[in-house]
């Protein structure tokens, strides 16, 4: 899977460029990252909503997850997510800096 391709229990079916608007009705689903114990929910889609060129496929954009503050964080890489009631996606997953005291912030960049 390459991050353009969403896995409907094995089937790997194309969904074409993964945009914001993809990810947009998933917001407070829970996405599970596969072959670790991590589980958040999808907190927010992030992007600025300026015009790009029409040779862009898509615009830039983020995922930000909202996970519990811990002594161990999911470390840095490229995942498998699976969304709670729908496919999975191939995407990287990196912790950020998160200044609540009580959450870890992880997003997941798209450009």
């Amino acid at each position: 899977m390459t991050g353009i391709e969403a896995d409907k229990g094995g089937a790997g079916e194309a969904v074409g460029v993964l945009s914001a608007e993809y990810f947009e009705p998933h917001v407070g689903k829970i996405f599970s990252f596969r072959g670790t114990r991590y589980a958040f929910p999808l907190d927010k889609v992030v992007n600025d909503g300026r015009e790009q060129p029409d040779w862009v496929k898509r615009r830039p954009f983020m995922l930000i997850f909202r996970g519990p503050k811990e002594a161990d964080v999911l470390p840095e890489g490229l995942y498998v997510c699976e969304i709670a009631g729908g496919p999975a996606v191939s995407m990287h997953v990196a912790p950020i800096f998160t200044p609540q005291p009580d959450r870890q912030e992880y997003q997941a960049v798209f450009n």
